[in-house]
């Protein structure tokens, strides 16, 4: 059985939060001890979706600007009182599934890469502080990619595990972590949205699982657990991926 203390007095700031992977792992990471700070974008309504939540405080602001993860970080602490778990998720629009051939997947590489930085960055004298100091980063989902965007999405995920693997190098002596979570097909209300419109996306994502579903949000969220636990103390510099298994691997 799930330890439901096995986060108890840990601070945790959860970005992206008000739906979709970022909701998931904001009420997950709460259910099991945490008290959360969950960012979204000035009009996600974030703060009025915790409201009545327990454990979960929303908290609106700019996740698209770099040079505002630093003034984030400082709000964010002043409302914890510290940081030990910090989870970076982007919002991402794009306005039709990407191919290998779309030239937008490099500016949103260089985009995410810039924001989690920035973030980390900002936040790593807080983390410096912690007796568990997490950082885990999240990819992007395979609903932004076509079906012939497979090369563009491994690419994303290459770029993520680069980053991610540098930054654990540099702040393990530390005693804190850096991994990342790489979602497949996850049923997300954008996802929802590209599904809708693009059946046949929806179905390839199926048909590329060997577990023949699209994922939920809480199997994304689970795996954060994982690794913001003392379970995952040794676990540093790696990824994860939440697909179901892939049958074109």
């Amino acid at each position: 059985m799930a330890d439901p203390a096995r986060l108890y007095g840990l601070k945790a700031l959860v970005l992206n939060a008000a739906g979709g992977i970022g909701e998931a792992i904001a009420r997950t990471l709460m259910k099991h001890g945490a008290m959360v700070l969950a960012v979204d974008t000035i009009n996600s309504g974030v703060e009025q979706h915790y409201r009545s939540v327990r454990g979960i405080e929303g908290f609106a602001a700019n996740l698209s600007d770099a040079t505002r993860m630093p003034a984030l970080i400082e709000a964010a602490v002043e409302k914890l009182g510290r940081l030990d778990i910090l989870v970076n998720e982007f919002p991402t629009q794009v306005k039709a599934p990407l191919t290998n051939a779309t030239e937008q997947i490099d500016d949103l590489i260089q985009t995410r890469s810039g924001l989690i930085m920035s973030v980390c960055r900002s936040a790593l004298p807080h983390l410096k502080k912690s007796p568990a100091g997490r950082i885990i980063n999240v990819g992007f989902l395979r609903s932004l990619f076509a079906v012939d965007g497979a090369n563009a999405f491994a690419r994303s995920e290459l770029d993520l595990r680069t980053l991610t693997s540098a930054l654990a190098a540099e702040i393990g002596d530390f005693g804190i972590t850096a991994n990342y979570v790489q979602p497949g097909a996850i049923m997300t209300p954008s996802s929802r949205d590209i599904f809708r419109k693009n059946t046949a996306l929806r179905d390839y994502c199926i048909s590329s699982s060997a577990a023949k579903r699209l994922g939920e949000p809480v199997d994304v969220a689970k795996v954060a657990l994982f690794l913001a636990s003392e379970d995952a103390a040794f676990v540093n510099g790696t990824g994860i991926v939440v697909d179901g298994g892939s049958v074109n691997s």
